[in-house]
């Protein structure tokens, strides 16, 4: 039983260098397949994308994404002094640590999950690199209500056309949708998705963000 779980707790480490070639997908994914669920999910690099979509997910996700490395350990401190104080915790997640929970891990909140994704996100954004993250993040990422996975099925759920068109605006409303495309819209945004939307588009043009894309040209 030991070799058993030393096995599966090392698995994601001895798979994580494959994932930097190929279109890997996420544990829901494979999940909705098994129960026969619709799962639409058209990959699209990361260099086809409109570069509006990159920057407002990470805007919007994770604005240090360029400078940590796969963990935010100041936003995760914050969250573990909201949650004594019994304050509703944020989401201290990065981009890198949603990559790991959704290509190996399960959703939900557990003190055994996190414990889990934390070394796992440093792994992964050592050996893949940020660019690799990012474009494994925007393909994996649920953006639809029923199904849609990935930045070019959500776009053409939501605006009719490809990710790769996609203007500020409608980038922005993509972002705002993360986590929860069931109940947030992009095609038929309500008042609160606007409003983040609005939100995300600036933060795009922010200083810091736009010095993460120059020292990143790929993105």
């Amino acid at each position: 039983m030991l070799l058993i779980l030393l096995i599966v707790l090392l698995l994601p480490y001895l798979v994580t260098p494959f994932y930097r070639a190929g279109h890997p997908v996420s544990t829901l994914m494979a999940w909705r397949w098994l129960k026969g669920a619709p799962v639409t999910r058209p990959w699209i690099g990361l260099s086809a994308m409109s570069p509006s979509l990159p920057r407002s997910v990470v805007g919007a996700e994770d604005a240090k994404f360029c400078s940590h490395r796969g963990v935010d350990w100041g936003a995760l401190r914050e969250v573990m002094d909201d949650a004594e104080e019994g304050e509703v915790t944020r989401g201290g997640s990065t981009i890198t640590q949603q990559v790991a929970k959704n290509l190996f891990l399960w959703p939900g909140r557990s003190v055994v999950r996190k414990a889990l994704e934390l070394p796992l996100a440093l792994w992964i954004d050592l050996v893949l690199g940020k660019q690799r993250v990012l474009e494994i993040y925007l393909n994996i990422a649920e953006l639809g209500p029923f199904g849609q996975f990935g930045a070019e099925a959500g776009s053409l759920y939501a605006f009719g056309r490809s990710a790769s068109t996609l203007s500020p605006r409608d980038a922005a409303l993509l972002a705002a949708i993360l986590p929860n495309p069931v109940k947030r819209s992009a095609r038929n945004p309500g008042p609160g998705v606007r409003r983040l939307a609005g939100t995300y588009t600036a933060r795009a043009q922010a200083s810091a963000l736009q010095r993460c894309w120059s020292e990143n040209r790929a993105f």
